[in-house]
């Protein structure tokens, strides 16, 4: 259990947070600036606050009252920056031989061929950082704050560096950790896809200032919340359980919680598994009747349970379809179709616009 309250001011920047974490990823999501990694530094011990407290599993690392700050190399914190910060005169097997000497002093469960094999680092061992790719070296990076057997891990913009293709092969390994080591995990970002994709929690924060926090699907699903879970990329999140695969079409179907049947592109999955999905509430279009001869494969009827106005003539809708779903249409099509709180509607989402998790 991670325990937080925190008060930090910079020349004239002023940040404020509270909140607890469990096992479990808890995403730190805002936009450059936000005061994202003041918080990860404050945690590690790298900047002090001016006020607030630090626990973790009860343990206290910072109270003034206590005139308690305990040192870096003290707190048990794994680090994952945003540069990999490996170093450069060691290869990765001593880079990662650096993380289980940090913990030598404790019996740790995490074992070094398990986070080489899950990690794939098998054959790095005997290179040098300098000859690695940037995945290569973001997973030795992982790999060495893993070994250094954290009571808590926290990773800052991980994956901000490198390119679509590298992310697509660490956000697997970042899953597989989750499920693996059970571990408290902080993970900084501005991409709403990753976090989407990887969160159980998320914290969101605005020039320092806290915004919302809890479940993952909750906040996403906050009208209020818009402006800071992703603006015009902002949507709904979806867990759904794969039902089958239509091998001829690349389709696969889901079951919603409510029950319904959700199809997207995409190869097979196993029957029975879980799939996160999101659907951006500017994919949804709404209907008062019933729609027939579209080609629109996704259809949920349901009933409006908000709204507010958005910006630049857009209404937010928190819609009810069996499970909650953000939709953004016009002011327009709003007032010409006279929608309200419950308002009967079909909400239509066209297939290609969903990318399963």
């Amino acid at each position: 259990m991670l325990d937080i309250r925190l008060k930090k001011s910079i020349a004239g920047f002023h940040l404020a947070v509270e909140f607890k974490a469990e096992a479990g990823l808890t995403a730190i999501f805002g936009p450059s600036g936000a005061g994202k990694t003041m918080i990860a530094k404050m945690l590690a011990g790298l900047v002090r606050p001016d006020d607030g407290h630090i626990l973790i599993d009860g343990r206290a690392l910072f109270d003034p009252r206590k005139n308690l700050n305990v040192p870096v190399h003290q707190r048990h914190i794994g680090f994952v920056f945003q540069e990999h910060r490996l170093f450069p005169h060691y290869s990765v097997r001593g880079n990662l031989a650096y993380g289980k000497r940090q913990a030598a002093r404790t019996a740790s469960p995490i074992k070094f061929e398990t986070v080489i094999d899950i990690l794939g680092i098998g054959s790095l061992l005997d290179r040098q950082p300098v000859s690695l790719s940037g995945g290569e070296r973001q997973r030795v990076a992982i790999g060495r704050a893993l070994l250094s057997n954290p009571k808590i891990l926290i990773m800052d913009e991980p994956l901000s560096s490198l390119d679509q293709a590298r992310k697509a092969e660490i956000l697997p390994l970042i899953e597989t950790l989750k499920s693996e080591f059970s571990l408290t995990t902080l993970y900084i970002s501005h991409s709403i896809e990753e976090i989407t994709r990887l969160a159980d929690t998320i914290l969101l924060i605005d020039k320092g200032a806290q915004k919302g926090v809890g479940p993952t699907a909750d906040i996403l699903s906050r009208l209020d919340l818009i402006p800071y879970s992703g603006g015009s990329d902002a949507g709904s999140l979806v867990e759904a359980t794969v039902v089958g695969h239509d091998r001829s079409y690349h389709m696969l179907e889901l079951e919603t919680p409510g029950g319904g049947r959700l199809y997207l592109t995409g190869p097979a999955r196993e029957p029975g598994s879980q799939i996160r999905v999101r659907i951006r509430a500017r994919d949804v279009a709404l209907s008062t009747t019933e729609p027939k001869s579209l080609s629109i494969l996704n259809r949920f009827k349901g009933h409006v349970v908000d709204h507010c106005t958005g910006t630049e003539g857009m209404e937010e809708l928190l819609l009810d379809v069996g499970f909650p779903l953000t939709a953004r249409v016009t002011r327009r099509s709003f007032e010409q179709m006279k929608l309200k709180s419950d308002a009967r509607i079909w909400a239509l989402v066209k297939s290609v616009t969903i990318s399963p998790s």
